[in-house]
């Protein structure tokens, strides 16, 4: 039976190996230099790697991301220069990667636009409908391939390589270019040749070979269940000092967070609004005429999910900020208080909380959603959770729980220190 913290919900029972999906080593090894390797990039200037890098505990230190473009790492990146500067930031914080291999984990991304579902008869609910290849591993093989299609995380300007000119075209025409690429990389093929019997030479190689390989590594590369929580978990009584079981006590009784940080991973997986200020471009409804971010409901078209994003896991948390669906906050205080009573936490919130690359074109636009007064009455309508009183020793002894669940490793394999196409690792 897992341990009990005093009259509060039960804990969970620990994470285990058996609860996350079987991969290749082999593959996992391959997926890793594929990661790193700006050669799956429109421009082959950014990899994987630049925005879930190992120093940055697999995300990029940023609220909102600069994709393709830029240059730099964390918070040393820049929007680029001259012809190259991007237009746009990546309109959401780019999530860690821990535990994703999970079993039970059925969907991805903050607003849930990857699912586990036959709809289109390939095994997913995706972007790209029925057009998403036969043969993929699970859902970490088939979110691998949407970075590589997206203008500002990867792909590029259309003007200015075929990679993002396919993409205009239909998604599914973005993925042969890059294969082809691939292909005429020996190092590429003779690896995946002895990591699969069926592949003898370059044309056996196809996207599916690809977006399994960065699954496998994804799924095998960032498993976190060593925390002190974990090891309380077991049964060592002594692992988390009393600040931080005060907090587990209030995470999974007063507090009320266990509400939605359920279960092994800590998240029910599902979607909720928390009133988060809006700033960047955001992402939303095709056609719809107002800049913002209306979560959720931009891939379900329903009303009732408006500004509702996915409850993120949890091990490692206070590596990963900043925290929310666009980093709107810089401190792991500011989002646990920000849950306390989200409406007059929006009120409170000042753009210079905000760690954003300074850009002198983009500051003029980058909160022209938070300063629309019937948008912030909106986002207040929607809130999910209820408020919640807590003195500053409980935010406290919350926030000194979720520091005790930060594990031991970060990464099983690391970052290599060159790939197969010879371009530069971030």
């Amino acid at each position: 039976m897992p341990a009990k913290a005093e009259g509060v919900t039960p804990l969970p029972e620990p994470l285990r190996d058996a609860d996350f999906h079987e991969f290749d080593p082999k593959l996992a090894e391959i997926g890793r230099l594929l990661f790193y390797d700006p050669v799956l990039s429109g421009n082959r200037n950014i990899s994987c790697g630049t925005c879930h890098h190992h120093d940055l505990a697999s995300g990029d230190g940023l609220a909102l991301g600069v994709g393709e473009g830029g240059s730099g790492l964390g918070d040393k990146r820049t929007t680029g220069q001259g012809a190259d500067r991007i237009e746009k930031r990546v309109p959401r914080n780019a999530s860690a990667l821990f535990n994703l291999g999970a079993r039970e984990i059925r969907v991805l991304f903050h607003d849930g636009r990857l699912s586990i579902d036959d709809i289109f008869g390939n095994g997913f609910n995706s972007p790209a409908e029925e057009y998403l290849p036969e043969g993929l591993k699970g859902l970490l093989a088939a979110q691998a391939l949407f970075p590589l299609t997206s203008e500002t995380e990867m792909a590029g300007n259309p003007e200015e390589n075929k990679i993002a000119g396919a993409a205009y075209d239909r998604i599914d025409y973005v993925w042969p270019l890059l294969v082809e690429r691939v292909r005429g990389i020996a190092g590429y093929v003779e690896q995946f040749s002895q990591a699969d019997l069926e592949i003898s030479g370059p044309g056996d190689l196809g996207i599916v070979h690809i977006a399994n390989a960065l699954g496998d590594f994804i799924n095998s590369e960032w498993r976190s269940m060593d925390s002190a929580f974990d090891r309380h978990l077991a049964g060592d009584a002594s692992a988390l000092e009393p600040e931080a079981r005060a907090g587990m006590e209030l995470f999974y009784g007063k507090a009320g967070c266990v509400t939605c940080h359920s279960g092994k991973l800590m998240s029910d997986q599902d979607f909720h609004a928390l009133a988060l200020p809006h700033f960047g471009p955001g992402r939303t409804r095709r056609f719809d005429p107002h800049v913002r971010d209306v979560g959720r409901m931009a891939e379900s078209d329903r009303l009732e999910d408006a500004y509702r994003f996915r409850t993120p896991m949890l091990r490692n948390v206070a590596l990963t900020g900043p925290w929310s669906h666009n980093g709107a906050y810089a401190t792991l205080e500011g989002i646990v208080r920000h849950h306390l009573d989200p409406s007059i936490a929006l009120d409170a919130w000042k753009p210079d909380m905000v760690q954003l690359p300074s850009d002198e074109l983009l500051a003029g636009v980058d909160f022209i959603a938070l300063d629309d007064k019937r948008e912030r009455a909106r986002l207040k309508a929607r809130v999910d959770i209820t408020p919640v009183a807590l003195s500053d020793e409980e935010v406290n002894a919350l926030v000194a729980f979720l520091e005790a669940l930060t594990g031991e490793s970060n990464g099983r394999l690391g970052r290599p220190a060159s790939v197969p196409s010879g371009l530069p690792v971030d």
